[in-house]
């Protein structure tokens, strides 16, 4: 009979600590998360120091929590699941040192994980029946890319934002706007009540490439809103969702031409947006396999961390306690 592996996943790479007991990679017993949303509202963003310090008063009590809920204990545990990258280095370095003390006191072993590749592993926890190979679209604060899972962990990136991610633009205009922090969901709030009735800049790259760029629209919004502070923010929230979108939407049909797969998954925060959301599902009625995580599991939290672990682990991947924090981690590291 086989061996049920039980992975516990930390996530500490921005401002939610999290701690998740996952079994076999797909089934979650457990997945606490504190949110220092807000702590940081008032700032109008994330304030680094002030999340490192929050995530040192947190990850022991969420551990235990998680631990409690998920109904297990600590020498159940086959393998500890860090973020070790991307994100806030001094966040980032609370979960990681954490991870590193369970694993070195109880002699577990210790098993990184990168942030995105969580973000794409939110799915299969989402739909038991996904497996690679597939597209994956990453849109969060501080990515946007355009991903060809090969297999649970081999990733090709075939595009990519060159200048801010698609999360980012949203919290900018958003703080331009007036509406404050978390921007995201607050643009996709106001649109629903506005039309998308004002014309945005598209950036488009000759040659092959499928790379993003959003800073142009972002400057177009702020922009305008300086030169017409009375232009109706609903209106303006709707064009900017819808040009985004669009943007989205034609590097992902040439992905789709380009590789001839035809699942797509969507993954990070900015997944979570309802208009995106509905123009993914439309490609249904192209053919297209589309997947979504669950809308709690498309912000940051530590079951993604450790069913991405479970893959690592049973790959055979193990780090030792020199692992460090590395912020600006690329996927194919």
């Amino acid at each position: 009979m086989k061996k049920d592996i039980y992975t516990l996943g930390i996530e500490s790479s921005c401002d939610e600590t999290s701690v998740a007991i996952v079994k076999n990679g797909r089934e979650v017993l457990s997945n606490i998360i504190d949110t220092q949303i807000p702590i940081h509202e008032k700032y109008g963003g994330v304030v680094p120091e002030i999340a490192s310090r929050n995530h040192i008063e947190a990850i022991s009590r969420v551990t235990k929590r998680a631990l409690k809920e998920a109904n297990i204990t600590l020498n159940q545990i086959d393998a500890i699941t860090p973020t070790y990258g991307p994100g806030l280095v001094g966040a980032l370095l609370v979960g990681l040192s954490y991870a590193k003390a369970l694993s070195f006191a109880n002699n577990i072993p210790l098993v990184g994980v990168n942030h995105i590749q969580g973000h794409i592993a939110a799915n299969y926890i989402t739909y038991k029946e996904l497996e690679p190979p597939f597209l994956c679209i990453m849109m969060s604060g501080g990515n946007t890319q355009i991903i060809h899972v090969k297999d649970y962990t081999k990733f090709e990136v075939l595009g990519k934002t060159r200048d801010d991610a698609i999360g980012e633009a949203f919290d900018k205009v958003a703080r331009v706007v007036g509406l404050g922090y978390p921007g995201g969901p607050k643009v996709d709030n106001l649109a629903k009540q506005g039309k998308a009735n004002i014309e945005l800049p598209k950036t488009h790259f000759s040659g092959e490439t499928l790379d993003f760029s959003f800073s142009g629209i972002k400057t177009a919004v702020i922009n305008l809103h300086h030169k017409n502070p009375n232009v109706n923010k609903a209106d303006l929230c709707a064009s900017f969702q819808k040009t985004v979108t669009e943007t989205l939407m034609e590097n992902v049909k040439k992905a789709i031409e380009k590789t001839k797969i035809t699942t797509v998954a969507l993954a990070g925060g900015v997944s979570a947006n309802s208009y995106i959301r509905q123009e993914f599902m439309n490609l249904q009625e192209k053919g297209i396999k589309v997947y979504m995580p669950d809308l709690k599991l498309c912000t940051d939290n530590a079951a993604m961390i450790a069913s991405a672990g479970y893959y690592n682990y049973i790959t055979g991947k193990r780090n030792s306690m020199d692992l460090n924090a590395i912020p600006n981690l690329k996927l194919d590291s």
